[in-house]
């Protein structure tokens, strides 16, 4: 994804400016060439200035300790030229020695001045008096020179996720840096960060083991993981925790560090819901506590008032519940009026200097379809449903706010209609699908993404902040070279594209439903459903376990933690259900108990694979981050303890047509006849692939695909379109599609206009289905023509009942396809 940058005329390497400044590719070679950094346990020094930010300086501290990881070699760091040939790092605002090459001409000023998190790195011959070669990574700020400096790490083979995966290192006698002038250039979106939520009993338990809590030790492990993803901001942990309270140096850091910290949806003033039930008085009530409630909200932003901060403001109820039960626009608008007045008493400064988020979360997207405005710089921060299909965006026509627009996205999710929070269930395609969306609609100043406990979530934060610096750089055809690219980066290039697939997979089933809500009835018997899933996760993790036994045993921890360990815990909990719904459909007494015992089997396992990500992993590293309650479920909320379920005990795709048999069609998308202007998004949805229109902010231009059928039934027919869960974010008025069968009259249909903010059983199952009729005629051949109406339509299966359609979770498997 990134383009390189070599030097083709060696003498124009003497002013770095001089060589095109691209995306950074490759720059770091382990053979004796360009600029030999670490050769034969020898290295040339990092030059910095001592007033360099504390972050950046940090970073290089990294780096030191990354080479060392790398080569054995810790290369020193100096404050003065002591070598002919040198590493100097800094950021343009602090560094001397970065000014210095700036007014000289030696490094290119305009790429870098008024930038934002930028950074180059490039070669340059005689930069200083006595100096013959160096080579300059140069921010435009602290975090652009920080990604600089990480950029560097990853390339010299030390993953992001060295911490939070066990990622090893591969030992390198000799780095090298190649001639040319190389970057990253500045990021799309301004905010990008993760929310770590939902964190007990995991990774709250975790965290009290290995750090003691959720203090300054345990978040400079999570800020340096979102700084070398090229991320910047976070809401910290909330649940039974107070991130500037738990500790007086958590603000502290993530100031050094770099890191913008916010506060959740419903914690405003840069407090959070602990603060107040730890010393707030009197009840969480404006209308009866507003003083109280106002020196509370001063106090916080005296405390955070010196560090990069974007502020929550608004107000929900306590305990993350709605403030009351009819949206109370008059009080709202005072509220957020009467917070602003404090944030610039506080801070002495024009309101429109302190970054401000309004969440339109929930029942808070009431007051805004009401009509709620606030003042044009506070940023309106959209949301999705909860699980991961957004509910609103800016019209196209909307004059643009000076604050902008943010999305709050979910990897997880603790709610209705059931919890999802044990296991990774995103699928990156979705991810990709709805967040280009909001980026096509301007929703481009903060992104951020509710993670859970972090582990197992890591690919999907990699994917969502990689997307986050550039989306435009992101298709439909190449979300899998990133998965590719993931997958080399942390287990080298050998076994990457089996690996890459083998998560690609993954995500894919298990987004289909989460285990939570998966039981022994959400599949059929219906097309051999049941047995078709359970196979499919059976292949998978004998798969996976060929990969894990031609790895280096180095590998293990890491390909268990990222791949392994969430494919067989899937497995084993579809394997289980499955053997549940045969026990419930087994006659004989002999194959009743059988299905019985292999439940029992199952169900311990499941405990066995927890308890040796808990101890075995990692020398028992991450002992209790699967502490989630997952088998047992009856209603949304977890049940105390995990339970077994009940038992019964006894003494190619081409140009095709689709034919009818046993009374209906079923057509995956992608088996068109005809496409025109349609899409393809490989992998998307439940079965094969989805079709819709790009861009995705641009109104189709008779966009359509078409079906060949041949049926034996005639006249009118039950037709059932299949489509992602796609909200009406255009101001609620629903998207539409026409169907039309061989050129007769179409029939315009509006999939979720009716969607009023409550949930459905469709967004639990990740599908929206509409239902019509439609007269066929005459029994034979014809065209059924599917047109996308509306921006914004993903369709995945279309199904035609003349009769003898069955129940399937997954609809019908594709028709019988005859040439």
């Amino acid at each position: 994804m990134r383009n390189s940058s070599f030097c083709i005329i060696l003498f124009l390497a003497s002013i770095c400016w001089e060589l095109p400044v691209k995306a950074a590719e490759r720059f770091i070679a382990n053979d004796a060439v360009g600029f030999k950094w670490i050769q034969k346990e020898k290295s040339y020094p990092i030059l910095i200035d001592s007033e360099e930010h504390k972050g950046v300086l940090r970073a290089i501290t990294n780096l030191q300790t990354d080479a060392h990881a790398v080569t054995g070699v810790t290369p020193k760091i100096t404050n003065s030229i002591t070598d002919k040939q040198l590493l100097i790092i800094g950021s343009i605002d602090r560094s001397s020695w970065i000014k210095q090459l700036m007014s000289s001409g030696k490094i290119p000023a305009d790429e870098l001045k008024g930038k934002h998190e930028k950074y180059i790195l490039c070669t340059i011959k005689q930069p200083f008096e006595g100096v013959e070669e160096a080579v300059v990574i140069a921010g435009s700020d602290k975090r652009g020179t920080i990604y600089g400096i990480y950029e560097l790490s990853s390339q010299i083979g030390v993953s992001p996720w060295y911490y939070w995966a066990d990622v090893p290192v591969k030992h390198s006698d000799n780095i090298s840096i190649l001639p040319g002038s190389y970057t990253d250039g500045e990021p799309a979106i301004e905010y990008r960060g993760i929310f770590l939520n939902d964190e007990w009993p995991s990774l709250g338990n975790w965290a009290q083991k290995a750090f003691g809590g959720f203090n300054s030790r345990f978040y400079e492990k999570v800020f340096e993981l979102i700084l070398r993803l090229r991320g910047n901001f976070m809401w910290p942990a909330m649940w039974n925790s107070a991130f500037y309270d738990d500790d007086a140096q958590n603000g502290v850091l993530a100031d050094e560090m770099g890191i913008v910290m916010g506060t959740s949806h419903h914690e405003p003033m840069g407090l959070a819901q602990q603060d107040w039930k730890r010393r707030g008085t009197g009840a969480w009530d404006y209308t009866q506590n507003a003083t109280v409630l106002r020196d509370f909200w001063t106090k916080g932003m005296e405390r955070c008032k010196d560090w990069e901060s974007v502020i929550t403001i608004g107000m929900r109820g306590d305990g993350d519940m709605p403030m009351s039960k009819d949206a109370n626009i008059d009080l709202l608008q005072n509220i957020v009026k009467d917070q602003r007045k404090i944030i610039t008493k506080v801070t002495g400064k024009k309101i429109s200097a302190t970054p401000q988020v309004w969440a339109l979360y929930k029942e808070v997207q009431e007051y805004y379809d009401k009509g709620m405005r606030v003042p044009d710089d506070i940023t309106l921060l959209l949301c999705d449903d909860n699980w991961g299909n957004v509910r609103k965006l800016p019209s196209l026509t909307d004059k643009p706010r000076k604050g902008g627009y943010g999305m709050y996205y979910h990897f997880d999710y603790v709610g209705g209609p059931r919890n999802y929070k044990w296991l990774n269930c995103n699928q990156v395609e979705r991810v990709w699908e709805q967040m280009n969306l909001c980026y096509e609609y301007g929703v481009k100043k903060l992104w951020i993404v509710n993670v859970g406990d972090l582990k197992p979530m890591e690919y999907p934060i990699q994917f969502f902040l990689d997307m986050a610096w550039r989306p435009e750089a992101f298709t439909p055809t190449n979300i899998f070279d990133h998965t590719i690219a993931f997958a080399a980066q942390q287990f080298g290039e050998e076994h990457a594209e089996e690996i890459a697939d083998i998560i690609k997979l993954y995500s894919k089933y298990a987004r289909r439903v989460t285990p939570e809500l998966l039981n022994a009835k959400t599949y059929q018997f219906n097309y051999d459903e049941w047995p078709t899933v359970v196979r499919e996760w059976n292949n998978l993790e004998l798969r996976a376990l060929r990969v894990y036994q031609e790895l280096d045993p180095r590998w293990y921890d890491a390909y268990e933690e990222l791949v392994l360990f969430p494919i067989q815990a899937m497995q084993n909990v579809y394997e289980m259900y499955y053997s549940v719904a045969m026990n419930a459909k087994a006659e004989s007494p002999a194959e009743i108990n059988r299905w019985a015992k292999r439940i029992e089997e199952l169900y311990k396992r499941d405990s066995l694979l927890c308890s040796h990500y808990h101890h075995e992993i990692a020398n028992g590293k991450w002992d209790h981050m699967m502490d989630q309650v997952h088998i047992g479920y009856t209603y949304w909320q977890q049940p105390e303890t995990q339970i077994m379920p009940k038992v019964r005990k006894s003494e190619g795709t081409a140009y095709l047509c689709h034919k009818e048999a046993d009374g209906y069609i079923s057509i995956e998308a992608g088996n068109f006849k005809t496409n025109h202007k349609a899409t393809v998004i490989p992998d998307l949805g439940k079965t094969e692939c989805a079709v819709t229109t790009l861009p995705a902010s641009a109104t189709p231009d008779n966009a359509y695909v078409e079906y060949e059928l041949k049926t034996v039934s005639s006249g009118t027919a039950k037709l059932s379109i299949l489509l992602a869960p796609t909200l009406n974010f255009n101001a609620n008025k629903g998207l539409c599609f026409a169907i039309s069968v061989d050129g007769s009259q179409e029939q315009i249909i509006n999939f979720n206009g009716h969607y009023d903010g409550r949930l459905g059983p469709w967004q639990a199952a990740s599908i929206i289905k509409t239902n019509t009729k439609v007269d066929f005629g005459k029994a034979g051949r014809h065209i059924l023509r599917f047109r996308f109406v509306d921006p914004g339509i993903v369709m995945e299966k279309i199904l035609i009942d003349f009769g003898g359609l069955r129940p399937a979770y997954l609809g019908a498997p594709s028709s019988k396809l005859i040439k």
